[in-house]
């Protein structure tokens, strides 16, 4: 027994030995896709560093042999081969896999020693960190140094190959062709009298053709003498151009050109160049020429100074030739900056900056309508620390606002600098009582036509409060006093209650004490189980009732006007409102595990809410804060509704309703509305209406206003303003919706039965590329009657050419 163990351990260890000095044949199926072991890095043979290998493919049926190049395994996998010392015929289907490169052919001649082969007929080779697939008629590649030359190219990166579909493995896809392909490195190549593009073949809608294209996988293509082509058709030559190769970083240069036609600035053409200063940080610098009007300059700066911190700055300028035979110059300057910076011990900072230099400027050439109709021009800088409830800051504020297009006709407020500490309402050293604070330093400035202060006017303000919260079987009552003491450096003469007079450099002390008692009853409720469309509903109403007091303030017209602070008065004044709110239930939702029990079963939404309120006054006077025949903006109304209805005595305020209903997601619908008892009369209406579904959208906004307008410089007595517009937008789409989408919107004055603006814009996307038309209209008045004509064509990876910007389109 003894003899035959030795034999057979003996026999087995001289096997073995002779298996590792043949090459290892086997007989396996070869798979139909010949996958390679996956993305690795390729480096230099010669380097040291360890590669990761390739697995052996299956070669059922065929001949397969394992061979090794400097510690590294190499596969070779053919119907046949044959070897001649270090060469091997590889013959039918053959194919080698090294490191991360897989090469197919139906010939492959190779060399171990050196590492060359020579591939004909359906020559292929994928693999690589960005799954390059490249198939020639042959090639002269070496397999240990990635490197060869390749005819008769198809290629693509960021796509991996299937039997059935290719697979998305980059943002960036890129195709190339040529009539020779020069593999210089691993992600390195050269294309000879071919093209690029990110269209899907075999008939891309857009492509770059050029004599010589050199390109790095993760970086740029540069294309030298390159053609733009349209299917076919040449349609701009550029003696050298860039596209991004899988590359998702910035790159420094200048942008596609823009150009656009319009009845006011004529034709417009324009150009941008893109400085990406460093991986946080990049600018952008442009000029548009304007056939009828001049040249206008824009700028944006962005960088992000930590993980969220931020600073945005643009620029937007035009320097006008002038309109109109008279040449009206209607240029200028707009400057915005943005940042925000958080600090150590929860410090936070934001600077929110801008500079108009006039509002005729802004009408005339900005490119919406929301931003050519708002006559605001607002600058915070602030910082503030919150801890435990206790807020510290410190705001310096501009406040410009625009009375007309006439230069001068405009008020500003200042507020530099402002200190302000407050606090939530926290319990008083642990008993019932709460209380709270509101402390401020300002020094203020106010500059009108008709009005100026002193340079800085001081203002000192103390607000200190103490409420009782009380709860009674469901009821709730929540008694509280608060006194006030305000002081200013300096204040006006009383004829008026408007900011129209003189200043008297004398010092003023305003005092109030303040009262108040909230009260709130239990909220009522009922389930209707049979509900509606079977869901079903509940139904509650909550009451609420406040009785504010405020006496002391005896000096009210005396008061300039900056802010909220210094529209206090006495009042005397009960204000009472009603809740109701629905909400449905549907009785066979379910969890997505389908767990009857689980939390989420059963989710009650809200479907309308439905608030109704007004105010009762005691005192109808004010304490003679109330000049009757002018508009009076007092805090207790301002606080209550936003439409300033006090121009008389009056006891009960108007009744305003907030309505908000909600059917599913698809659909939102709101309905604000002051009704005046008083006049008969609906003071304001503003219906909102939101309905989508799929690619279907719809939405409509209409006001009505009633209301004391503004004083003019002839009348002190502010006449009746009255506003009756409607909005609305409907389409269908979405601006990078395959296909075809469309959409417009239009805006209506029907008091002045005038178009105050419209737009319409299509557009159509295909797989690499998009082109949008768009058709605005501005009527403005006087200022400005313009027609546009927009336009972009979008390439994917590239850029975009024409003047519709993203940030402006109608969807």
């Amino acid at each position: 027994m003894n003899f035959r163990r030795n034999v057979f351990v003996n026999t087995a260890l001289a096997v073995c030995q002779v298996l590792l000095l043949v090459p290892f044949m086997r007989s396996d199926s070869l798979a139909a896709s010949g996958s390679p072991a996956g993305a690795r890095n390729a480096t230099d043979p010669q380097s040291t560093q360890t590669h990761p290998q390739a697995q052996p493919p299956e070669a059922k049926g065929r001949a397969a042999a394992t061979l090794k190049y400097r510690d590294e395994l190499v596969y070779i996998v053919a119907d046949q081969f044959e070897q001649s010392g270090t060469t091997y015929m590889l013959h039918g289907d053959a194919q080698i896999d090294f490191r991360d490169y897989v090469l197919y052919a139906d010939e492959i001649s190779y060399n171990s020693n050196s590492g060359e082969a020579t591939a004909t007929g359906h020559v292929k080779l994928q693999g690589g960190e960005y799954n390059v697939h490249m198939e020639a008629s042959r090639a002269e590649y070496n397999i240990t140094d990635a490197t060869g030359k390749f005819y008769d190219v198809h290629g693509t990166t960021g796509l991996k190959l299937g039997s059935r579909r290719a697979i998305l493995t980059s943002s960036n896809p890129f195709t190339f062709s040529g009539k020779v392909v020069d593999k210089v490195g691993p992600n390195r190549f050269v294309v000879h009298h071919g093209s690029v593009t990110s269209c899907e073949l075999p008939h891309p809608k857009w492509t770059f053709t050029a004599e010589r294209i050199n390109f790095d996988i993760g970086g740029l293509a540069k294309l030298h003498h390159s053609t733009f082509r349209l299917r076919s058709v040449p349609v701009l030559y550029l003696p050298f151009a860039e596209h991004p190769v899988e590359q998702l970083g910035r790159q420094s240069g200048f942008l596609i050109p823009s150009f656009g036609q319009s009845s006011v600035k004529g034709t417009i053409f324009g150009d941008s160049y893109f400085w990406a200063i460093n991986r946080s940080m990049d600018a952008t610098l442009g000029l548009e020429y304007f056939s009828k009007r001049g040249f206008a300059q824009h700028a944006n700066f962005r960088a992000l100074t930590s993980d969220n911190s931020h600073i945005t700055a643009t620029y937007f300028g035009v320097i006008d030739r002038g309109l109109g035979p008279t040449h009206i110059d209607q240029g200028g300057e707009d400057v915005k900056i943005q940042a925000e910076q958080y600090f150590p011990q929860n410090v936070r900072a934001v600077a929110n900056v801008e500079y108009l230099s006039s509002y005729l400027f802004r009408v005339a050439f900005a490119e919406n309508f929301q931003t050519a109709v708002n006559s605001e021009v607002k600058s915070d800088v602030f910082a503030s620390r919150n801890d435990n409830g206790y807020a510290l800051g410190i705001l310096a504020q501009r406040y410009q606002n625009f009375q007309s297009t006439n230069n001068g006709d405009s008020f500003s407020i200042l507020h530099v600098p402002s200190i302000d500490a407050s606090s939530v309402d926290r319990p008083l050293f642990g008993t019932p009582l709460l209380y709270g604070f509101d402390v401020a330093a300002t020094g203020l400035s106010r500059r009108s036509p008709t009005f100026s202060s002193a340079n800085l006017v001081a203002r000192l303000d103390a607000h200190p409060r103490l409420a009782l919260p009380v709860f009674l079987r469901g009821w709730t009552f929540r008694p509280g006093v608060a006194v006030r003491d305000t002081f200013y450096t300096q204040h006006k003469t009383p004829e008026t209650a408007f900011a129209i007079g003189s200043t008297i450099n004398d010092a003023l002390n305003r005092k109030d004490f303040e009262g108040e008692l909230e009260v709130r009853p239990p909220r009522l409720e009922k389930i209707y189980q049979k509900g509606i469309f079977g869901k079903a509903l509940k139904h509650t109403i909550e009451p609420s009732m406040t009785y504010h007091y405020v006496s002391g303030v005896n000096n009210f017209l005396g008061v300039i006007r900056f802010d909220s602070t210094d529209i206090v008065s006495d009042t005397n004044e009960v204000e009472y409102g009603l809740t109701n709110r629905i909400y449905v239930k549907p009785r066979n939702q379910k969890c997505e595990n389908n767990d009857p029990d689980a939390p989420c079963s059963r989710v009650p939404t809200e479907l309308l809410t439905w608030e109704v309120a007004q105010k009762y006054f005691i005192d109808p006077y004010f304490g003679g804060a109330l000049v009757p025949g002018v508009r009076n903006v007092l805090q207790t109304t301002v606080e209550f509704s936003g439409i300033a209805f006090l121009t008389e005595t009056r006891v009960l305020s108007p009744v305003t309703s907030r309505l908000h209903i909600r059917t599913s997601q698809h659909t939102d619908l709101q309905w604000l509305f002051d009704y005046d008892p008083k006049k008969g009369r609906i003071n304001a209406s503003d219906v909102f209406l939101d309905y989508h579904v799929g690619p279907y959208f719809f939405g409509g906004n209409h006001a009505l206003l009633h209301a004391p307008g503004e004083v003019f410089l002839s009348s002190p007595t502010p006449t009746v303003e009255k506003f009756n517009q409607f909005r609305l937008t409907a389409g269908f789409g979405h601006p990078s919706r395959r296909g075809i989408s469309l959409a417009g919107n239009v805006g209506y004055d029907l008091n002045l039965t005038s178009l105050q603006y419209t737009a319409v814009q299509t557009s159509y996307n295909w797989d690499c590329c998009g082109l949008n038309f768009e058709y605005r209209r501005f009527v403005l008045g006087p200022v400005r009657n313009e027609s546009q004509y927009r336009f972009a064509f979008s390439l994917a990876n590239i850029g975009t050419f024409g003047n519709l910007r993203r940030q402006e389109r109608v969807f």
